[in-house]
This record gives structure tokens, C-alpha cells and sequence, in this order.
């Protein structure tokens, strides 16, 4: 279960690039109840989106030319070691290394497969303040075109564990688990196919929600849609995949991803 300890290779923080921060803003806080706070001219638009005074990820302007998305960070002890073992493992360095005002470093990549993700090395921010509650981060997934080389590049990267797990018949799902502590206490995360053929690979959060449903209401009313309908599944819980009006992809899930039976 993803903590507030933060151990090296968990997620750490997640951000969205959004076309219109305002409008994005808006919709998620008809949809989880957030607030936005700015991080002040100094911060070029960045901002945060907070539960109560409690900051659960972080808003952006989007680059030129990419698409709107959420981005996964994952806690690393040292950024530029990090950096380098990813272009050795065959990954891209989209972003090098970089002091983040103090608060830690930063760096983005693309794994082989083309899914982006992040690095964070804590500085005076260690990571979000609050997951795994309502409204809140509970899991990160990666949907990718190889599963096996996929966990291959991020063990090489973070000594991540894996489990194999079939919430359906022949699913092929894998849990991972940071490198240290109990396996299934430390998961934080899966590893899936992508959904259609020439889907491209990509991480995507899923945040706690106590009633789905309800939530995919407010998600419909604000502009959002479907993705996938919500869904019971034994042993994992109720989960559903929505989109914002900007196309970005998230989920949903209530209780613990993975619940024994």
C-alpha cells in the first residue's frame, strides 16, 4: 500500500500538464473536491491541487507539442545515478537533471516502450502530503506493449519486486513492490498489456474513492467521460477509468487495490 514514507522507487508525486490550468482546476475540484494553490510567478504557472491544506499533485502548463497527462514520480536517492541507468537500460532523458528551488531535483523519462515517468530527489519536499485516502493517490499502473521488458527497465532502475496476480482469467497483471520490506505490504502499483493494439505505453494514477460511482457523476457532469465503466472485481475492488475534458486518463478504485480473500 502506497505510504507517505515514500521508499526509494515509490511514487512520490504526481503532476498533470494541462492546456488551461484554470478550467483543469476547476474540474477537479468538482470531481475530488480539490483546491488550487499557485506556486507564485516564480513558479511560471505551476501550482498545486490540495485536499483541506494537503497537497495531493500538482498542475503545470503543457509543453509545446505534447499531449495533456498525468505524470508519475518515483523517489530516488540520487537523480543523476538514476539518470544515467536509464540511458544505460535503453531508455530517454527527456528532461536532465534539475534543481527544483530548493525543494529537491528533478529529472523526466521515456522507458523503452515510450511511457513517460518521473524522478524526484527530496530536497525540502519530500513528496505529496497525504495518499491512499479518498480523493487522494492510491496506485500507479503502467499499461505497455512488453510487459517483460518493461519491469526489466525500471528493476534496473529502482530493484523493484514483481508478482505476478490474475484478477480475471488468463489477465496477465503484475503487482510490484519497492526493493525493500514485506512484497505485498510495499505494493504500490501494477503492470498491464495496453488495452488496444498501438495503444501507446503510459502510466496512469488511480485515486481512492469511497463510492465510484458517485464520483464518475461528478467526473460526466463536469465535462469528463468514460473510459471504462465501473467494475467490481473480486479480489482487486470496484474501479473505472475516466478521462478530464482535456483527454488526460485517470482511475478510480475504492478500498485497497488488492484485497486478499
Amino acid at each position: 500500500m502506497l505510504t507517505t514514507d515514500f521508499p526509494a522507487g515509490a511514487p512520490c508525486w504526481i503532476d498533470l500538464g494541462s492546456p488551461d490550468i484554470p478550467a483543469t482546476a476547476e474540474f477537479y475540484g468538482k470531481v475530488f473536491g480539490w483546491t488550487f494553490r499557485s506556486g507564485g510567478p516564480e513558479a511560471g504557472g505551476y501550482g498545486f491541487f490540495q485536499l483541506g491544506d494537503r497537497t495531493v499533485g500538482a498542475v503545470g502548463p503543457l509543453d509545446e507539442g505534447d499531449q495533456p497527462t498525468w505524470t508519475t514520480y518515483f523517489r530516488t536517492a540520487d537523480v543523476n545515478a538514476t539518470a544515467q541507468a536509464a540511458e544505460q537500460a535503453g531508455g530517454s532523458v527527456l528532461v536532465p537533471p534539475m534543481d527544483v528551488m530548493g525543494e529537491g531535483w528533478f529529472a523526466q523519462f521515456a522507458d523503452p516502450q515510450g511511457a513517460r515517468f518521473a524522478v524526484w530527489q527530496p530536497g525540502a519536499t519530500t513528496g505529496l502530503d497525504v495518499v491512499s485516502e479518498d480523493g487522494a493517490l492510491v496506485w500507479s499502473e503502467l499499461h505497455t506493449s512488453d510487459q517483460g521488458a518493461g519491469f526489466g527497465f525500471y528493476q534496473a532502475l529502482f530493484g523493484w519486486r514483481v508478482e505476478k496476480f490474475e484478477p480475471a482469467p488468463g489477465m496477465d497483471y503484475r503487482v510490484i513492490s519497492t526493493s525493500e520490506g514485506d512484497q505485498q505490504a510495499t505494493a504500490f502499483g501494477g503492470i498491464a498489456p495496453t488495452m488496444q493494439p498501438g495503444q501507446p505505453s503510459a502510466w496512469t494514477p488511480y485515486f481512492a474513492a469511497d463510492d465510484v460511482d458517485a464520483v464518475i457523476a461528478k467526473a460526466t457532469a463536469a465535462g469528463g467521460s468514460v473510459l471504462m465503466p465501473a467494475e467490481s472485481v473480486p479480489n482487486v475492488g470496484r474501479l473505472a477509468w475516466l478521462a478530464d475534458p482535456h483527454g488526460t486518463p485517470f482511475a478510480l478504485i475504492k478500498g485497497e487495490p488488492r484485497e486478499q480473500s
